[in-house]
């Protein structure tokens, strides 16, 4: 039987204006996150919170932590059964300087067995699944399994020194036996190859279902937003031929923000992101999503997510999507690479919503293109949507009109995505781009407003980039993001 699995999933991505109201500051920090794990359960009805261990210092007592301070909630509502914490741990093939931290986390998930066993008296695990961010074989996923079941686990039945008894006879058992490892796939190659991973990572395995995770803003980032539309498409509909073919249940989780541009999921557009991706069982519910909009919105949305649930897939034609997504993400690449210092100039003025390590240098967290370094994608979108030129229209001159009826037909939410980007354009702004990518614009055919409140402060961003003076733009990006709902 396939146990509960959630319909929505705090995350931890700092796309928020506004702070909670139980954060200690502007940056949010290990304690904040506590506090936010039980606001999301408690007020919010978000049966699962992504705990990162990637790119900031790790709290490995989490759920000691929680069932000690909210031991009257937690009473209610048990950990690993009601309400659920899902790990994200660092990929050891990518992230070199924090591949130990993956160990000390997958060594915690037994301790934190054992202080839930007391909690509660009976042997369900608080935490049993981590999230492997850029998935990119089998292999990778298989480790951290192995790892957990021979080395974590494995250890209890060994002696040694002079002793006879087991490590076990010595502190206790380990438990759970086995993790679930979740693949996140990010980048065109390994999202194209998702279903064959999988089917990979499954077949020695007794499973009777497989959560698998699907980016939507580096995509966007890295290849333009109409290119991760359809490579979430593509993706999608090829784990639903998996799931036919195997009988294993595949189930999607797909990473979307509130922007447009990383997704368009704020608690006014449930239903149209719901329509959008019928066949994802989990959505990511960001912190956008969470502080920007009023309390009874956010508890509204998402318990219109956890009322919803999954269909098929949408049918698409692979090799046509993959047609349109190279000829967008040429065209996108090459539009970013001109754009870079605009964008990495306007991107120091972003404010940070958590305390994380720096995203350069040792820490290996900047995204580059063609050698261009250019910001993580919260600050990358806000950087663009603070000059006025929403980065959702970039790529889209590349595509001719039967490429777009066949874009509208496998996303048929794509105009209304588009509309709530263009309130944000700068018609003034737009002049920095050619010709060819206003006309795109115009090409589209839509009926949209534009947001003049906005629209003035991007000027004034605008102007201040040119002269250099820096002088009170964080304020404005600020102002401009309030009015838009999201920092990025």
């Amino acid at each position: 039987m396939i146990p509960k699995i959630p319909r929505c999933m705090s995350t931890q991505h700092p796309d928020n204006v506004n702070a909670p109201f139980f954060a200690e500051s502007s940056e949010m920090g290990g304690e904040d996150e506590i506090q936010e794990a039980y606001y999301v359960f408690s007020h919010l009805d978000c049966e699962e919170q992504m705990w990162d261990c990637e790119g900031k210092e790790v709290d490995n007592y989490v759920v000691k932590k929680l069932l000690s301070k909210y031991d009257w909630y937690f009473k209610e509502k048990q950990l690993g059964k009601d309400v659920f914490l899902t790990l994200r741990v660092p990929n050891p093939s990518v992230e070199k300087d924090e591949a130990k931290i993956l160990l000390e986390t997958l060594e915690s998930i037994p301790r934190s067995f054992d202080t839930a066993k007391l909690f509660y008296a009976n042997d369900i695990p608080p935490i049993f699944e981590v999230i492997l961010p850029m998935a990119a074989s089998a292999t990778s996923l298989d480790r951290i399994y192995r790892y957990y079941h021979d080395f974590v686990i494995g250890k209890q039945h060994m002696t040694f020194g002079k002793t006879k008894g087991t490590l076990a006879d010595w502190i206790g058992t380990f438990e759970p036996d086995n993790i679930n490892v979740i693949p996140l796939f990010e980048d065109l190659e390994h999202m194209m190859d998702a279903h064959n991973i999988t089917r990979d990572y499954m077949k020695d395995k007794e499973l009777e279902h497989q959560r698998v995770f699907l980016a939507r803003s580096d995509p966007a980032m890295n290849y333009g937003q109409a290119s991760a539309i359809l490579m979430n498409k593509i993706a999608l509909y090829n784990f639903q031929l998996l799931e036919e073919e195997t009988g294993v249940s595949i189930q999607p989780i797909i990473g979307v923000g509130s922007a447009p541009f990383r997704g368009n999921l704020k608690p006014s557009n449930v239903d149209h992101i719901m329509g959008e991706y019928p066949s994802v069982q989990t959505f990511t519910v960001q912190s956008a999503f969470k502080y920007d909009y009023s309390h009874d919105d956010v508890r509204e949305g998402i318990r219109a997510i956890n009322d919803g649930s999954r269909s098929k897939a949408m049918e698409v034609d692979p090799q046509r999507c993959k047609e349109i997504i190279s000829k967008c993400s040429a065209s996108y690449r090459e539009k970013i690479i001109k754009l870079a210092p605009l964008i990495n100039e306007a991107a120091s003025y972003v404010p940070r919503r958590r305390k994380r390590k720096l995203h350069i240098g040792l820490f290996g967290y900047s995204r580059s293109l063609e050698g261009v370094v250019l910001p993580r994608a919260i600050g990358f979108c806000c950087a663009f949507y603070s000059v006025g030129i929403p980065p959702e229209i970039l790529g889209l001159d590349a595509l001719d009109d039967s490429d777009l009826d066949y874009l509208r037909q496998v996303s048929p939410h794509f105009d209304d995505n588009m509309k709530d980007a263009l309130r944000f354009m700068n018609p003034a702004s737009l002049k920095t781009l050619p010709l060819k990518v206003r006309m795109s614009i115009d090409n589209l055919d839509l009926d949209y407003e534009t947001d003049e409140e906005h629209c003035a402060i991007t000027s004034l961003i605008m102007d201040n980039l040119k002269n250099s003076t820096g002088k009170g733009m964080e304020e404005s990006v600020l102002r401009a993001a309030h009015l838009r709902g999201f920092l990025g």
